[in-house]
Parts: C-alpha cells; sequence; structure tokens
C-alpha cells in the first residue's frame, strides 16, 4: 500500500487531478519520463535535481517537499553521501536551516559520516554559508565530544567564530568554552586561535586573560621560528600559519604593552613598543611580511606618542594629532586616547574635537593587513563616547555631555555590556537633576530595554535549572 504523504504519492496524485500523462510532464519539468515513472512506481530513489524541476514543474515554492525528501531518503533509509551531499548544498542554498539541522542529527550517529560533513562545512565556512555551516560543525562535535581529535577542536574554532557578534556576554561564553580546545589544534592554527582569543579579551577588557594569551601566542610563534628558520632543521614539512610567524610575534609585544599601559604602567609599555619595532631578526622577505613591519612601525610609532602622552608629557600631544590626522584609520583610537588624557590632566581639546568629530562615527577599521576586529571597533567606539560624555560634563556643557552619554548607553545596551551600561547608568544618576525632559524621556526607553534584557536572562536561566 502506497504512502499518501510520501513524494511518488503528491506526484501521482497531481498528475491524475490535473489530466497530465508522464509523457506531458516530462516536457513541462524536464524529467525523463522513464524517471518519472519509476519514481511514481517506487522503482527509484529521486535526486535533488530531479525533486527540483518536479515542484517546479508544479508551480511549487522551492524546496517545498524537503522535509519529504528528508523523511523518505534520510530517516526511513540509509542515505548516500553521493544523493545526501547535493541535497544538504541546495538547503544551504535556500537557507533551509531548519532541514540542514534535521539530517544531520539524523546522520550523525553513524560516525562514517563525520569527515564528509566536516568537509562540507569547511567548504560553507569559506564561502560566508556561517550560520548553515555552524550545524554541520555541531554536529561533528556532537558525535565527536568524546574523542581528543583535531577535527573536533577545528569544529569548536569555527564555532566560535560564528558564535562572536555584538552582543558581549555571549562573545564571553564563547571564548571560555572555546579555550579549553586551542590545545588541541595544530600548531599552525593555534597562533591564529590564540589572536582571535586575546581581541575578543580586548575588547571584555580581561586584561590579565589577554596578558596570558598574549605570552602563550609569543612563546609558541618563537619556538615554531626557531624550528623553521635554524640553519639545520630536521623537521618534516609541517602546515603553515594563517600569517608569516613573525606577525604573532610582533603582535604578542603589541598586546602586552597594551596589557602594561591599561595597568597605568607606561614605562613597561614602551619596553613592549620598542620590541615590536625591532625586525632585525625577521626573517621573511615576503610582501605580506613587509606590510606586516610597516604597519607594526606605524603602531610603534603612534603607540610611543601616546603612551608618552598618558604618562603626563601633554608636550607631545600636537605630535599626536598630526599623526593619526594622516591616517583615518587611527583617528577613534586616537581621538579616544586624547579624551582620556584630556579627563586625567584637564585638558582643553575642544579644537582637537571639532577636528575629528566628522570623521569618528563607528564604521568598519581597516589596517595595513586587513579588517580590525569588529568587537574590538565596537568597544574602543563605546570608550570614545563614555570619554566624550565625561568630558563636557566636566566642563558644565551637560547637554552635549548627556547626548552622549545616551549614544554610548545606547550601543552598550546593543553590546550587552554590563560593565558599560553601570558606568553610563552611575553618571546619568550623577547630573540627571541637569538633564532635559528629552533626555529623562530616552534614558527610561533605554533602561526598559535593559531591564527586557535582564527578564529573558533571568529566564533563560529558570529554563536550564
Amino acid at each position: 500500500m502506497q504512502f499518501k504523504n510520501t513524494i511518488q504519492a503528491k506526484l501521482d496524485a497531481y498528475l491524475k487531478r490535473e489530466g497530465i500523462t508522464i509523457n506531458q510532464f516530462a516536457g513541462i519539468s524536464g524529467v525523463n519520463s522513464g524517471t518519472l515513472s519509476s519514481i511514481i512506481n517506487g522503482n527509484r530513489p529521486v535526486a535533488v535535481k530531479q525533486l527540483d524541476r518536479i515542484t517546479a514543474g508544479m508551480g511549487l515554492p522551492e524546496g517545498e517537499w524537503y522535509e519529504l525528501y528528508i523523511d523518505e531518503y534520510v530517516v526511513r533509509s540509509t542515505p548516500d553521501w553521493r544523493r545526501l551531499g547535493p541535497f544538504l548544498q541546495r538547503c544551504a542554498e535556500l537557507d533551509k536551516l531548519e532541514c540542514i539541522r534535521q539530517v544531520v542529527r539524523t546522520i550523525m550517529d553513524n560516525i562514517s559520516y563525520a569527515q564528509s560533513v566536516f568537509e562540507m562545512g569547511e567548504e560553507w565556512f569559506a564561502q560566508g554559508k556561517c550560520q548553515a555551516a555552524a550545524l554541520l560543525y555541531e554536529g561533528v562535535a556532537e558525535s565527536e565530544k568524546y574523542q581528543h581529535s583535531e577535527r573536533l577542536a577545528l569544529c569548536q574554532y569555527r564555532l566560535f567564530k560564528i558564535a562572536l557578534g555584538q552582543d558581549q556576554e555571549a562573545n564571553l561564553r564563547a571564548a571560555m568554552h572555546f579555550e579549553y580546545f586551542v590545545e588541541r589544534l595544530d600548531e599552525a592554527d593555534q597562533l591564529n586561535a590564540l589572536k582571535d582569543l586575546a581581541n575578543i579579551y580586548v575588547s571584555l577588557h580581561r586584561w590579565d586573560t589577554v596578558d596570558s594569551l598574549a605570552e602563550k601566542m609569543g612563546h609558541k610563534a618563537s619556538i615554531q621560528y626557531h624550528n623553521k628558520y635554524r640553519k639545520v632543521s630536521r623537521r618534516a614539512a609541517h602546515k603553515e600559519t594563517a600569517r608569516p610567524l613573525c606577525f604573532y610575534i610582533l603582535y604578542s609585544y603589541l598586546l602586552r604593552s597594551a596589557v602594561c599601559a591599561e595597568h597605568g604602567d607606561y614605562g613597561q609599555a614602551l619596553h613592549y613598543v620598542s620590541r615590536y619595532s625591532d625586525f632585525s631578526w625577521v626573517q621573511e622577505r615576503t610582501e605580506e611580511a613587509r606590510q606586516i613591519m610597516e604597519q607594526f612601525k606605524e603602531w610603534a610609532e603612534a603607540n610611543t606618542y601616546l603612551y608618552r602622552l598618558m604618562s603626563g608629557e601633554t608636550a607631545v600631544l600636537a605630535g599626536y594629532v598630526d599623526f593619526i590626522s594622516t591616517r583615518e584609520n587611527e583617528i577613534i583610537p586616537g581621538l579616544t586616547k586624547v579624551m582620556q588624557a584630556a579627563n586625567r590632566f584637564s585638558l582643553n581639546v575642544d579644537s582637537i574635537i571639532e577636528r575629528f568629530e566628522p570623521h569618528a562615527g563607528l564604521k568598519e577599521q581597516r589596517t595595513l593587513m586587513g579588517k580590525r576586529n569588529v568587537q574590538v571597533t565596537e568597544d574602543q567606539y563605546a570608550v570614545l563616547l563614555y570619554e566624550l560624555s565625561v568630558y563636557y560634563l566636566k566642563t558644565q556643557r551637560v547637554h552635549r555631555g548627556l547626548a552622549y552619554l545616551l549614544q554610548n548607553l545606547d550601543l552598550s545596551v546593543r553590546m550587552n555590556s554590563d560593565s558599560a551600561i553601570v558606568g553610563c547608568v552611575a553618571l546619568f544618576e550623577q547630573y540627571r537633576h541637569l538633564s532635559s525632559v528629552e533626555d529623562r524621556e530616552r534614558y527610561k526607553i533605554l533602561i526598559g530595554e535593559v531591564q527586557k534584557t535582564d527578564e529573558k536572562k533571568s529566564g533563560s536561566a529558570a529554563g536550564n535549572r
């Protein structure tokens, strides 16, 4: 007896209802009449291309019968990857994520699919189909969760990268989960993973963790550098790092200088600047290596100005401002530090703000080596808004100060950054008595958004108990 809710039954019913012969429908759909006959009679499985042509011939939306396909050819039978792979590809193209989830959940009890599923995930990840790829990585990771495999670690690395977004609490959870898997990665991948983790912890202001990760990255990169460039090497061929090895060594010094600066130790920060501005040991001679050295040289010049400024040498301010004025992508980080110095040393920087404010909006930041980390950029912009609000409030220009503060609170709510929200609330309450009706109304709306977020968190926590 034929089930009514099957592809073959639905196709047979359609032809009878419309009074169309198999030969006529073959002309409409482009599927061979013999193939159609075999499908209707249950003598051959349907390939996804044939399924798409059949549903298009019937005037149905793309993917209309994909759930039926999963039930018939995945759940109720042992699927052949030659048929399953193209089906998953079409699901990704049509953004049918629930179908991908159902397939992965069904097939990953069989570990033999793990490599094929992982390779497809890598392909999708490279193409930017990140949400679809995440479903594949999750399936592989779940099937191998008791393994200590490099493939499991790579899945977790990809899931960490995909999970990163504007929500800083979610970023923290993703980073803390992924840290456990870093040591299982190939040595080359470990360096990039440590760099990515450190960048997230920079945006979260977890400076001790940044320092630990930077030290580890620098140590590992130095060992690999020594092994690669020593005169007598007996190492077998190994996987190349995403960037030249010199980058990871220099970047570790850059991060450690930033940590020292955040702790107020500008002397040690300048020591690390001298380390990442010294290229005498670099043996790479590629164009990429040249660009890396050029970028670190620029950062070293900028941070030498900066750390001297923050340590109280306010005479260097004019030189620092001239330096960032010729480098558009240094304006936000540069102006942030100018405002911090202005607030610390009670400097008048009105003319500097007027000069750079038109160029200081939140936008993608790039360096000579590519796009700057999005989370770091957003956090830096939030800090800039806070410092601007403090500057204007301290100088009794309350309306402008509160405008920046409320803009900062809005961004902090969207970033789900508890520490930034608390800082904004404390500062607003200090100046509430000087705020306008409009300021208080906007503040009330934003606090309402905070409360909604807190309620969601509470509900989620209760559901997990």
